[in-house]
């Protein structure tokens, strides 16, 4: 999927680091007026997110949106859920792999398209500390290969 640089607001850059990406499904939010100038001012964590089905919808748990600073009383719940807007067979196939043993679906980017905040949804498997150590030697091998032949 190819995004503009700008219409990129939030990645979460520690998934690939702990997780082994094995697909990806973009997602629609539904957000408050003040959760969408919040996220058009760039004020999102991604970091801690998942996705938690329940009761056959799918909600983007544990995503820090912080307070529109203009927003006076009217403002959001920084940690609220937040539904996902998916198809029902998109979240019959997601609750399945969420059933299976160490699957996990993570928010990987947040992201405007045609106005409009949508998230990039990874489905994971959890790395052990030997994978991770792993994945960074053969990035350091990668880079080595890279500087000596300029491949």
């Amino acid at each position: 999927m190819k995004q503009k640089a700008d219409n990129l607001i939030a990645q979460n850059k520690k998934a690939s680091h702990d997780y082994f990406i094995k697909e990806t499904l973009e997602a629609g939010i539904a957000l408050t007026g003040t959760e969408i100038k919040s996220i058009r001012a760039r004020r999102i964590n991604l970091r801690d997110g998942y996705v938690q089905i329940i009761n056959g919808s799918a909600f983007l748990e544990n995503v820090h949106i912080s307070e529109y600073k203009e927003g006076n009383r009217y403002n959001h719940d920084p940690l609220r859920s937040r539904r996902l807007l998916l198809h029902k067979k998109e979240i019959a196939r997601l609750a399945g792999i969420q059933a299976q043993q160490g699957m996990t679906i993570i928010p990987l980017k947040v992201y405007l398209k045609h106005g409009f905040a949508k998230v990039l949804i990874g489905v994971g498997q959890g790395k052990k500390q030997y994978d991770k150590r792993q994945t960074i030697k053969k990035r350091d091998q990668d880079r080595e290969i890279h500087r000596k032949y300029g491949i």
